[in-house]
């Protein structure tokens, strides 16, 4: 499966492991700057609340407000992904959605409709609906 499928999730595993990656960092830097929540705040643009959410990894931070955050702070947007591991943000996709997604990808492959409408309807007679 490739990656781009992960995106199906709203707030998927892997996305919520970054998530919280990058709000470590901007508070780490914040306070290693010295500002408090409510100056970056201002300073980029959103509220105390917002800012709080972001360093928590509670709310995910867009590019554009990263891209903010970075400059507020002195530094390049890569710096927030520093010593994020590729295998922590990957996702394990549980056997039986996998299971799922292949069989999909195998049904959307066959070109023949009568071979497919049998298909569903195999699928639908064992679901016993």
């Amino acid at each position: 499966m490739s990656q781009n499928n992960q995106h199906d999730e709203p707030q998927s595993h892997r996305a919520t492991v970054v998530d919280e990656h990058v709000g470590r960092r901007i508070r780490e830097r914040r306070v290693m700057m010295g500002l408090s929540q409510q100056q970056l705040a201002r300073t980029i643009g959103v509220t105390y609340q917002q800012q709080h959410k972001y360093e928590r990894g509670m709310n995910r931070i867009s590019a554009g407000r990263l891209f903010a955050v970075a400059q507020t702070l002195g530094i390049e947007p890569a710096w927030f992904f520093e010593g994020m591991s590729a295998e922590a943000a990957v996702e394990e996709i549980p056997p039986r959605q996998r299971m799922q997604l292949e069989l999909m990808r195998n049904f959307a492959s066959i070109s023949d409709e009568k071979q497919q409408e049998a298909i569903s309807n195999m699928a639908r007679s064992l679901a016993g609906s």
